[in-house]
């Protein structure tokens, strides 16, 4: 009976390990643990499903995720990796939560967001009407001028 048991835990315990194992193709959204995955730059608690961020190195597959775009923006300008332009970059669309292409996005001005940087992103289907619509680099480069904005107010105390 010994036997069994002991055949019937290395059966369970190999079953177990070879699920944490599955491979995902590079640069595939990776799962999020809302709640508890930590932001990399701020380090708070990402739960805001809809301004979420993932970067992915994409030599290694390195997932980073993030609770605002600024985060992500200011992360990558901050670590200088050499793969900066070449990082696959995930972001949710603020309507439905389903992961888009953070380059491909359409983002909007005005959103309370977690990190308070105030874009939020939209596939083409799901764009509000009416708003002015930002390009990646555009958010990119504003979010960069509000951070030396606030860093020169900061010094100013």
């Amino acid at each position: 009976m010994k036997k069994y048991s002991f055949l019937l835990f290395i059966l369970f315990f190999s079953l177990l390990a070879f699920e944490g194992c599955e491979k995902k193709p590079l640069g595939a959204v990776a799962k999020m643990h809302w709640d508890r995955d930590m932001c990399e730059r701020c380090k708070m608690a990402i739960s805001e499903r809809k301004f979420a961020v993932q970067v992915i190195d994409p030599h290694s597959g390195k997932v980073y995720k993030f609770d605002d775009i600024g985060c992500a923006v200011l992360w990558m300008d901050e670590m200088g990796f050499p793969w900066k332009n070449q990082a696959i970059i995930w972001i949710t669309d603020a309507k439905t939560g389903a992961w888009i292409d953070a380059r491909e996005a359409r983002y909007t001005e005005g959103a309370i967001t977690p990190m308070a940087y105030g874009f939020s992103a939209y596939s083409e289907a799901t764009l509000p009407k009416g708003k002015k619509v930002y390009h990646f680099k555009e958010v990119s480069k504003t979010i960069q001028e509000i951070e030396k904005e606030n860093s020169k107010k900061v010094r100013n105390y």
